[in-house]
């Protein structure tokens, strides 16, 4: 099988990420769910999530702020095809306040 990332892009609930902190957002509640999802996964969760801080946007013409919708965070999982890792990252609670961007990953010669 093959395994793909599930990128995290935006949040802006989290105050970590400087976002002031969303009055309605109840983040113990938040990463009930999430690690629910990861539970149901089972055992095509390969890495089950890395969250990240403050993202900068490197390029030739320098560097930059990613912005509220640079990547938070990521889960990798096994998945037979990219349809059937879809289907898995529709149930991530994280759609309740971003959005994700799934990418097939690339075995590469070492």
């Amino acid at each position: 099988m093959a395994q793909y990332i599930i990128l995290y892009l935006g949040g802006d609930r989290f105050p970590e990420n400087n976002n002031p902190p969303d009055p309605n957002f109840d983040q113990t509640a938040s990463k009930a769910k999430w690690g629910k999802w990861v539970q149901d996964l089972g055992a095509a969760a390969v890495n089950p999530g890395t969250p990240m801080m403050h993202s900068k946007i490197v390029s030739p013409n320098g560097v930059s702020d990613a912005g509220k919708q640079g990547s938070t965070g990521y889960t990798i999982v096994k998945a037979k095809n990219m349809d059937a890792a879809i289907e898995m990252a529709k149930g991530c609670p994280y759609l309740e306040m971003g959005s994700l961007e799934v990418a097939e990953l690339m075995q590469m010669p070492r």
